[in-house]
């Protein structure tokens, strides 16, 4: 009998849609949480703490599964995917600490194109004009929201872009991870992974968190899991072109709660930008699709 964890999957793109929104809910109010956390404490250790509260949802699966979620076929991709992802992370917690939270989401939509540009170079993958035309128009929509004049690219926005880059690359390890581990190996190895290695940075900044941060640091830990397992699932379960743009409904779940918590109102330019991006990362999740259906044929 083929094991739970490592069956193929099945292709579900309904499911896959709704996965996608449960991830940008959650994200959403993790990233919400940690702008409010690090008015206090630093970024790396939030960090810390966000991986392991993270355990906390797959919690269940170990009580059903035992150890099987530990079970990879690949563990030098996945130790190595969660090297890079911590360095992604890390980048993204400081961009959200001082920079508005709509526009930090707005640039880490270019991960995807970002994805497809090192998928060229790294996988040596072909890319047509049309899609060029796409990651032209989506890096364009990433100058529409940094607006970069004589005062150059704030720090903020600098780190959220450096965050997109790496997460692109992340977003590549996933997929290939999905072909053999179930969404739950990957995301219980992100945070074993991560969690000792991040702690080395925390401990510069450490400052022991009172009861109210800890129940904070638990509620972006387990936002966090559940977007990640959300999101590994998505992917598994469904075709990329056809799930992925729901997550520009992220988009609209921070830019309330950013309104609500913070007082912050996304610019025209943010808007307008994100929606460039989500339009070149739409086309080019199409496109792929229907050229690897060509390939097949």
């Amino acid at each position: 009998m083929t094991n739970a964890t490592t069956a193929p999957p099945q292709r579900d793109n309904l499911r896959g849609m709704m996965w996608v929104v449960v991830c940008g809910i959650s994200m959403s109010f993790m990233h919400a949480s940690i702008r409010h956390v690090s008015d206090d404490l630093h970024p790396f250790e939030i960090a810390f703490f966000r991986l392991v509260f993270g355990l906390l949802p797959i919690l269940p699966w170990f009580i059903k599964l035992g150890w099987a979620p530990l079970k990879t076929k690949r563990p030098g991709l996945i130790i190595f995917r969660g090297v890079l992802n911590l360095t992604c992370m890390l980048a993204f917690f400081m961009a959200l600490s001082i920079t508005p939270l709509a526009e930090v989401t707005v640039l880490v939509f270019t991960a995807p194109i970002f994805a497809t540009v090192l998928a060229v170079f790294i996988f040596g993958e072909k890319v047509g004009l049309q899609r060029w035309a796409a990651i032209a128009f989506g890096f364009l929509g990433a100058v529409v929201v940094l607006r970069p004049g004589l005062d150059g690219i704030s720090l903020g926005s600098g780190l959220a872009l450096f965050a997109a880059i790496v997460w692109g690359v992340c977003l590549i390890i996933i997929k290939s991870l999905g072909k053999t581990d179930s969404s739950v190996t990957i995301t219980t190895y992100m945070s074993v992974v991560m969690a000792p290695l991040s702690l080395v940075p925390a401990l510069y900044f450490w400052q022991t968190p009172t009861m109210e941060q800890l129940l904070w640091l638990a509620g972006i830990g387990i936002f966090g899991g559940v977007g990640q397992l959300a999101m590994a699932e998505a992917l598994r379960i469904g075709y990329t072109h056809v799930v992925m743009p729901m997550d520009f409904t992220r988009l609209i779940w921070i830019s309330i709660i950013a309104y609500l918590a913070f007082a912050e109102v996304p610019g025209v330019y943010t808007w307008a930008g994100g929606a460039m991006i989500f339009t070149a990362t739409a086309f080019i999740t199409w496109r792929e699709r229907m050229a690897r259906g060509k390939a097949g044929a």
